[in-house]
């Protein structure tokens, strides 16, 4: 029996790429993938694959809160998420959201595999370099802690903050991420509390300052 795959990333030529690797392997068969975190969500929800590979920072809904999504629907299916950066804390609340693994997109195809094949079994699978300071966190009790130090964002208001950097207002922010304006509202303002900061000039330069945005 192969394990069914879901694969939700919004650069095509990535998603398309993995997908031709991940069908050369004998126990892994990809029956679907999105271009975005709603269509992965409604996909997880229709196909029900064992295991879902999500981009973190997928358009419409990250793959974070695709995890909580799956877990708080009691869905079957197992979650790992894919991610071109090394953030300790985000991986932390990627796990605390429900998912079973954090695989990172510059290490070799291979580990991927792996990772689908740990998450079959249920089995939690973090890409090598992020084992000991994932440890060293949860031993430090920093789990609800971001990488910035004394500026602890969920991934949720990291992600409203990049999108107030590279322009959105605040109905553009609501309607990528698929929240009310009212919740944009209430993470920006925790955001310019946690910060220290008054306004959304102060927010871009904290964005480019911390690799948030491409911007600058």
């Amino acid at each position: 029996m192969k394990v069914r795959v879901v694969l939700g990333d919004d650069h095509a030529m990535l998603r398309e790429g993995l997908i031709a690797l991940l069908q050369q392997e004998t126990d892994i068969e990809v029956v679907g993938q999105a271009s975005h975190g709603l269509e992965l969500l409604r996909m997880t929800r229709q196909l029900t694959p064992d295991v879902v590979i999500a981009d973190v920072s997928m358009s419409m809904m990250g793959g974070i809160e695709v995890a909580r999504r799956v877990r708080g629907e009691l869905l079957s299916s197992r979650v790992l998420c894919l991610s071109a950066t090394a953030l300790h804390g985000q991986v932390l609340e990627a796990l605390e959201a429900g998912a079973l693994g954090y695989v990172l997109k510059n290490n070799g195809y291979g580990e991927l595999a792996r990772a689908i094949r740990h998450a079959y079994r249920h089995q939690v699978f973090l890409s090598s370099e992020l084992v000991a300071p994932v440890m060293n966190a949860c031993r430090a009790g920093q789990a609800s802690a971001s990488d910035t130090a004394g500026q602890p964002l969920t991934w949720r208001e990291r992600e409203v903050t990049r999108l107030f950097a590279e322009g959105c207002s605040t109905r553009e922010v609501a309607t990528r991420l698929h929240i009310s304006a009212k919740t944009v509202a209430t993470h920006r303002s925790h955001v310019f509390r946690k910060l220290n900061i008054h306004s959304v000039a102060d927010l871009t330069r904290y964005a480019v300052k911390e690799g948030m945005t491409s911007l600058g």
